[in-house]
């Protein structure tokens, strides 16, 4: 008879590849991260400002909801042929939820690109700055939108990835520290974590 198998104890820390540790949270690669943060950051803080100060008020004042139903109708107008640009589980979400609350989502819209632009080119909640972006990226596309939106979303799931370095020069690198993201040692934030490096965590490093 054989002897039940043990169950295997999950390790107290997953380490990380070098390679990707050097990539996603070395902070000698920041330099690269800041311009690729700031770079999508100002395209979306661009966007978004022309919707909040639009004199015409179709994104933000008495007519807020049109410019949002136009573009959703012609969504709506792509969901025909074999292959359509919009798929039917979204049409659907855009006719029954998106298009009764338009002006909701005018506001929406327009101020959340905003806010997303400001926190990348600060570099405050980078990670979680650039997964909103990513997800207006991902609503553009599949509303059948094209433009500058695959590009940005590359590099919003790129920002995303290296959450931990694509603030550094910026206000994360001392907001990271603050939430204990980031160690501290003797007080100062460390520039290369112990388990960043793929080793054993630092025992000063708490």
């Amino acid at each position: 008879m054989t002897a039940p198998a043990l169950p295997v104890a999950a390790p107290r820390l997953l380490h990380e590849p070098g390679l990707s540790g050097f990539l996603f949270a070395d902070p000698r690669l920041a330099p690269v991260w800041a311009l690729l943060r700031i770079y999508v950051g100002y395209e979306w803080l661009m966007a978004g400002w022309g919707k909040v100060t639009n004199p015409a008020g179709v994104w933000v004042g008495d007519k807020a909801g049109a410019a949002v139903s136009g573009f959703l109708t012609g969504a709506l107008a792509k969901t025909d042929g074999a292959h359509p640009d919009v798929q039917g589980w979204y049409a659907w979400f855009l006719q029954h939820v998106a298009l009764p609350n338009a002006a909701a989502f005018s506001y929406v819209v327009a101020y959340g690109e905003v806010l997303v632009g400001i926190a990348l080119i600060l570099g405050l909640f980078t990670g979680i700055a650039a997964f909103f972006g990513g997800v207006m990226n991902a609503s553009y596309l599949l509303a059948g939108t094209v433009s500058t939106n695959p590009l940005l979303f590359i590099l919003a799931t790129w920002l995303v990835l290296g959450w931990r370095v694509a603030g550094w020069w910026g206000l994360d690198r001392w907001m990271l520290a603050r939430f204990g993201v980031t160690p501290r040692v003797n007080g100062v934030t460390s520039t290369v974590p112990g388990p960043l490096r793929g080793g054993s965590p630092d025992p000063q490093a708490h």
